[in-house]
C-alpha cells in the first residue's frame, strides 16, 4: 500500500504488508463497492445564479419551516444527494406549494428538480422551482456520496493497527468487525459536519488510529506530540485566516474557518490531560475505544441500502418486521436511532461483543473502555455523556477532534 501521508505531512509511514497478508485481509474483510458514475452534478462547480433543470437527486429529509422577522414565510426545508455530495435546498410556499409537495415528499425516495443556485457568505442551496417524482431509479444507494479515497488502503491499514495490539482488547475488537465488516464498511460518520458519505465512518477510524499511533509509538513523549499537533493546528488555522483576508468577503466567511476556537479548546483538553501525567497511556485500550467510539452510528444513522443486523444484534427477541418497510433515502437519522444515541449504542455493543465472544477482561480496563467512549465528545455540552476522567478519555477526544476537523480540508475526501 501507498506511504501514508497524513495531518499536512507531520504524520508519515510507511506499512509494509506481504502480498499474501494482503489476499488473507481482503478475503476476510472485502472492500465494499461504490456504484458512483462518474461525473454529474454538484453544487461546488455551480455559481450563485445558475439555473439547473432536472437534476436526478435522492431525498434524505425534509421539514416544514417558517423564515424569522415580523411576517414569516413557510418553506419546505429540504437535504438532498447524489454521489457527488450533499445538498440544502428549500422550496417556497407558493400557490399552495407546501400542500402540493408533502405526499409526493412522503412516499417517494429520488426526485428530478429544477430550481436556482443561490449563495450567501459561501454556503451555496438549491431554490427549487420544480420537483417530480423519478419512477426509473433501481438503486437509490448508486445516489448517495461516498468515499473518494480508497476503501481497500483504509481497511488494510485499520487491520494493520489492530493486528498490532494486545488481547483482549485485539479480540474485542475483532468480534466486532468479523460481525459488522459490511455495515462498518459503508456506514456514513456523520451527516454533514465530517465525513458524511458512505466509508465515512471507516475513514474516520483510521484517521483517529493514524493520529493515536503518532502520539504514543511514532513520538518518545505523548504530550510533546500533543503539543506538535496544537502547533500544527496553529499554523493551519494562521494559513485559514490568511486565505480569507485575500477574498472579496474578508471577514464574513466564518462558515469556511474550519480551525476557528481549536487552539483554545485543544490547549484546554491538553491542560486537563495533565492531571494524569503519571499514568502510562494503554496503547491496546485506545486503538480497541477508538474502533467503537462511533460504532453506535451503525444504528444513529439510516440511508438506503441499510441492513438491520445490528438491531437484531443488540435486540435478538424484539419484532423487527417494521424496519423492512423503510422508506430508501440518503443519509439521516435513523428514526429509531435518535431515542439512543451513538455512543450509548456504542457502550451497548461492545458489552454486548464481550458478552457474546466470551472474552476475559478485567472489570477496570471495560469501565475504562465504556469511559472513553462515553466522554469522546471532550464536553457536556457538546453530546459527551461525561467529561474525560482519564489519560486514554482524553487523547481519544483530542484525536477525534482533530481528525473530524482536518477532514473538512481536504480537496479529496
Amino acid at each position: 500500500m501507498p506511504k501514508i501521508n497524513y495531518f499536512n505531512g507531520l504524520i508519515s509511514m510507511d506499512l509494509s504488508i506481504s502480498e499474501e497478508e494482503r489476499s488473507h485481509i481482503l478475503t476476510q474483510f472485502p472492500v465494499p463497492h461504490f456504484a458512483g458514475q462518474a461525473g454529474g452534478f454538484s453544487i461546488e462547480t455551480e455559481t450563485h445564479g445558475n439555473f439547473i433543470e432536472d437534476i436526478t437527486l435522492l431525498l434524505n429529509d425534509f421539514t416544514i419551516e417558517k423564515t424569522q422577522g415580523n411576517n414569516p414565510r413557510p418553506y419546505l426545508k429540504l437535504k438532498f444527494s447524489n454521489h457527488l455530495g450533499t445538498y440544502s435546498a428549500k422550496i417556497w410556499d407558493n400557490d399552495g406549494a407546501i400542500e402540493n409537495y408533502h405526499p409526493i415528499l412522503q412516499s417517494h425516495s429520488v426526485f428530478n428538480i429544477s430550481g436556482k443556485i443561490e449563495e450567501f457568505r459561501g454556503f451555496k442551496s438549491i431554490t427549487v422551482n420544480k420537483l417530480s417524482p423519478c419512477e426509473n431509479i433501481d438503486d437509490p444507494f448508486s445516489l448517495i456520496a461516498c468515499t473518494q479515497q480508497s476503501l481497500e488502503d483504509f481497511t488494510l491499514e485499520l487491520y494493520h493497527y489492530i493486528n498490532e495490539i494486545e488481547d483482549p482488547f485485539k479480540s474485542i475488537c475483532m468480534g466486532a468487525l468479523s460481525r459488522f465488516w459490511k455495515e462498518f464498511s459503508i456506514r456514513p460518520a456523520a451527516m454533514g459536519h465530517h465525513h458524511a458519505y458512505l466509508g465515512g465512518l471507516l475513514k474516520h477510524t483510521v484517521g483517529l488510529m493514524r493520529l493515536a499511533r503518532y502520539i504514543l509509538k511514532q513520538e518518545d513523549h505523548p504530550f510533546k506530540a500533543v503539543i506538535k499537533l496544537i502547533n500544527q493546528v496553529e499554523k493551519f488555522y494562521k494559513q485559514e485566516l490568511w486565505n480569507d483576508l485575500q477574498s472579496e468577503h474578508a471577514g464574513n466567511n466564518w462558515r469556511n474557518l474550519v480551525w476557528k476556537d481549536s487552539v483554545d479548546h485543544l490547549y484546554s483538553m491538553f491542560y486537563g490531560m495533565a492531571k494524569h501525567k503519571k499514568d502510562d497511556p494503554n496503547y491496546s485500550l485506545i486503538i480497541c475505544a477508538i474502533l467503537y467510539h462511533d460504532m453506535g452510528k451503525l444504528l444513529e444513522y439510516h440511508h438506503a441500502g441499510k441492513g438491520i443486523e445490528e438491531f437484531k444484534f443488540l435486540y435478538p427477541t424484539a419484532n423487527h418486521s417494521s424496519l423492512s418497510k423503510r422508506k430508501a433515502s440518503g443519509i439521516t437519522m435513523d428514526e429509531l436511532g435518535v431515542y439512543i444515541g451513538h455512543i450509548p449504542y456504542g457502550v451497548m455493543l461492545i458489552s454486548k461483543i464481550i458478552e457474546t465472544e466470551k472474552i476475559e477482561i478485567s472489570i477496570e480496563d471495560i469501565h475504562k473502555l465504556q469511559h472513553s467512549i462515553l466522554s469522546h465528545h471532550g464536553k457536556l455540552e457538546w453530546g459527551a455523556n461525561i467529561e474525560p476522567k482519564t489519560i486514554e478519555g482524553y487523547l481519544i477526544h483530542i484525536v477525534d477532534y482533530l481528525d473530524s476537523r482536518y477532514e473538512r480540508t481536504e480537496e479529496i475526501k
